[in-house]
């Protein structure tokens, strides 16, 4: 098996549910289109820190991180995995989107010591902790993703880590030059695993609530309304573009919308990406990715409006839906004050007692 420079990744390579199963288990790799972005220099973290959502001031050589880029209203622009090494920070992103990070990059480097290049790598994805020690040591950087665990700094919308359907899932992405693919994989296969497709890929990320750049971000899409904060988005930080929104929707407001988990009933075709989200016929969202589950069947995943009823039975096209909430309805955050600043002041006008305030700093418990 091997991949040319111009390839398209297979969605499956025969049967995606033994696949996803396989990939699940530790057992298989998927071949992935990502991009790479390389950031050095010595001023590369407090520029990344200024321009991010994430506290670049505190990561370490060897951290694996998130990031988020927001445009003035706090809309996700940019995301890319974070990985920091002693000469350099390391950003992967989804395919075809590298090129407009780095430019942004550049765009803000201004006077400072940065270099920011695309690099020319392959991304394999994996479910595993350990690595054949010969892919280990041909990788040019490896990514463990930290969804869902909440960061220090970050804030959850929804379940507690311990109760997420993606704990211990142990997603790390393998990135190798170019011109060592074919031997990565034959490394891997040399291990015992096997190649799976991009659908396996998909349906494991759909299951496990993770937002993809493509899919819940491509919506105007406000980080708060996808549960982000838990791993892509530091409270406790200064300044940065959007920044005062995500503060005002943690500490005042709720998200407009909401992320929701799909069980979709269908005859044959799944419905597409995209399609509208209806109750009792007028339209209440979108979806934003779908899949099929070897555990649990049709799924998919929407951003809905806030208000919709957890338990409401939704229209995706032709088929039907039943919800489990991701963001919660309530709308209120673990870093969120328990009394919102200026409840009970009407109260107070007419006469009441004055409200007790107890509202906590950005990012506390």
């Amino acid at each position: 098996m091997s991949i040319d420079d111009d390839a398209v990744v297979p969605s499956h390579y025969g049967n995606p549910f033994i696949e996803e199963s396989r990939l699940r288990s530790g057992d298989a790799f998927t071949l992935l289109d990502w991009d790479v972005i390389a950031v050095a220099g010595v001023d590369r973290a407090k520029l990344l820190h200024l321009i991010s959502s994430q506290n670049f001031e505190v990561l370490a050589a060897g951290d694996s991180s998130e990031m988020l880029v927001l445009d003035a209203q706090g809309h996700i622009a940019h995301a890319a995995g974070v990985v920091v090494s002693a000469e350099q920070v390391w950003l992967l992103t989804e395919h075809g989107r590298g090129a407009a990070l780095a430019e942004h990059i550049r765009r803000m480097t201004f006077m400072m010591r940065v270099e920011t290049s695309v690099v020319d790598g392959s991304a394999i994805g994996l479910f595993t902790e350990v690595l054949p020690a010969e892919l280990r040591d041909r990788a040019v950087v490896v990514w463990n993703d930290p969804w869902p665990l909440t960061a220090v700094g970050g804030a959850h919308y929804g379940v507690a880590d311990a109760d997420h359907p993606a704990f211990g899932s142990r997603r790390c992405v393998v990135v190798v030059p170019r011109s060592e693919t074919d031997r990565a994989i034959e490394t891997l296969q040399e291990s015992g695993l096997s190649a799976a497709g991009l659908s396996a890929w998909e349906a494991a990320r759909v299951a496990d609530w993770r937002p993809a750049l493509s899919h819940e971000a491509a919506y105007s899409t406000l980080p708060h309304e996808v549960d982000w904060l838990r791993t892509a988005v530091h409270l406790e930080k200064g300044c940065y573009p959007g920044q005062e929104t995500v503060a005002k929707l943690v500490n005042l407001g709720k998200p407009p919308r909401r992320l929701t988990f799909l069980y979709l009933e269908v005859e044959e075709d799944l419905p597409a990406v995209g399609s509208e989200v209806t109750l009792d016929g007028k339209p209440v969202g979108v979806l934003t990715s779908v899949a099929r589950s070897v555990e649990d069947g049709p799924i998919g995943l929407a951003l809905l409006k806030r208000q919709v009823p957890v338990s409401a039975v939704v229209q995706v096209g032709d088929a039907v839906a039943s919800q489990v909430e991701i963001v919660g309805r309530a709308g209120k955050s673990s870093a969120s004050p328990q009394q919102r600043p200026g409840t009970g002041l009407n109260a107070r006008r007419l006469g009441g007692p004055a409200p007790t305030m107890q509202a906590k700093s950005l990012g506390g418990k």
